[in-house]
């Protein structure tokens, strides 16, 4: 049978000459489940898809490669991949993901609409399936986007 450990608890003695100092040790937030809507946010700008011209280059992605591009789990795109029907990434002999950069493309409005825009997984759905020219809207906002980027960047170096 194991000994049952010992738990030492320091002595703290109270004088009239010293303030005790109480610290309370904040509780670890368990790091399971769903990533909260603030941390969400904090990463959302933070994804690296290439742009079009580099991303054409290569004719299939892994899936770690996309998931890293994206800075998700892999689990999620499988998710992702079973939801939408837009996304077909090609399977080799062993099962693996191949990732197409149209399938990279589709995978930025499913994530722009889910965690940027704060839809539902049924609400993107809605939208991909009933707006026929979201690839032009989409690619109209990346545009904006960028030039956003560029004009705060002028902005910071004035």
């Amino acid at each position: 049978m194991p000994k049952a450990k010992e738990v030492v608890k320091p002595v703290v003695q109270k004088t009239a000459a010293e303030p005790v100092i109480v610290v309370k040790e904040e509780k670890k937030k368990s790091t399971r489940g769903r990533m909260s809507l603030k941390d969400m946010d904090a990463t959302v700008d933070l994804i690296e898809v290439p742009e079009d011209d580099v991303l054409f280059e290569k004719s299939y992605y892994s899936i770690g490669k996309v998931a890293a591009m994206f800075k998700v789990n892999q689990s999620l795109l499988r998710f992702w991949e079973n939801e939408f029907d837009i996304l077909k990434p090609k399977k080799n002999g062993k099962g693996d993901r191949l990732f197409r950069p149209e399938d990279v493309k589709n995978l930025k409005l499913i994530y722009s609409l889910i965690r940027e825009r704060k839809y539902t997984i049924e609400g993107a759905k809605d939208f991909i399936k009933k707006n026929n020219k979201v690839d032009e809207k989409f690619a109209m906002i990346e545009s904006m986007k960028k030039l956003k980027g560029f004009l705060l960047e002028l902005k910071a170096n004035l």
